[in-house]
């Protein structure tokens, strides 16, 4: 077979899997008696793709073609993960969030459910690379629920992006963007709120929630 699945792995029998693909991949210093990696009901694994042990990954999940995860992550249900996009060890990725292409996702990283994450977008963990104690103070970014990254952008080590903020293409994230903030620039700076944006016809863009406490 042109494809390699490990017997520690646990798949429905619902679950694609294309060409040339890679499930359950051994990491360094795994316990000999391997480490159980789950992949969720409805779930389609594009040619190409590599999954490491260690991951629990909930239903209706989808790669493109390419797509390489490390170990040890926690997926939920309904999450792409884009062509090209690179998932690193110990992140968390809530339900129903989408990772464009060629996406770059760190150690310790953070995404909560329905975020979205544009094309070429890059996440870093590493305040001080290279420095004597630079695994110590690794730090991933955590993006709140329903946040949208946009295309090219790079966010910086241990930034908190604030719940529906909107992050402008091509954007340098230095410090933490309120919620529900437009930023954008390098340094991203915040432009107003999203609950100003509207369409041609007056028509808000994002609906303002019924709660003003959600606001």
């Amino acid at each position: 077979m042109n494809t390699k699945i490990y017997p520690h792995v646990i798949l429905p029998d619902s679950v694609e899997i294309g060409m040339f693909c890679i499930i359950g991949e051994p990491y360094r210093g795994m316990d000999p008696d391997g480490a159980r990696t789950e992949i969720g009901e409805d779930s389609q694994i594009r040619s190409h793709t590599v999954i490491y042990a260690g991951n629990r990954i909930g239903t209706h999940f989808q790669t493109g073609h390419h797509v390489f995860i490390r170990e040890l992550n926690r997926i939920g249900d309904h999450v792409s993960v884009g062509t090209l996009s690179v998932v690193e060890h110990h992140v968390v990725i809530g339900n129903n969030v989408r990772l464009h292409t060629q996406v770059f996702i760190p150690e310790f990283t953070i995404i909560e459910d329905n975020a979205w994450i544009g094309p070429n977008v890059v996440c870093t963990n590493a305040p001080y690379p290279k420095g004597s104690r630079v695994k110590d103070e690794l730090a991933g970014p955590t993006i709140r629920t329903g946040a949208k990254v946009g295309a090219n952008s790079t966010i910086l080590p241990g930034i908190v992006i604030g719940r529906d903020a909107l992050i402008g293409a091509g954007s340098v994230v230095t410090r933490d963007v309120p919620e529900y903030a437009i930023v954008a620039g390098n340094p991203a700076r915040v432009k107003g709120s999203i609950f100003d944006l509207r369409y041609g016809n007056g028509e808000r863009v994002y609906a303002v929630p019924d709660n003003p406490d959600d606001r």
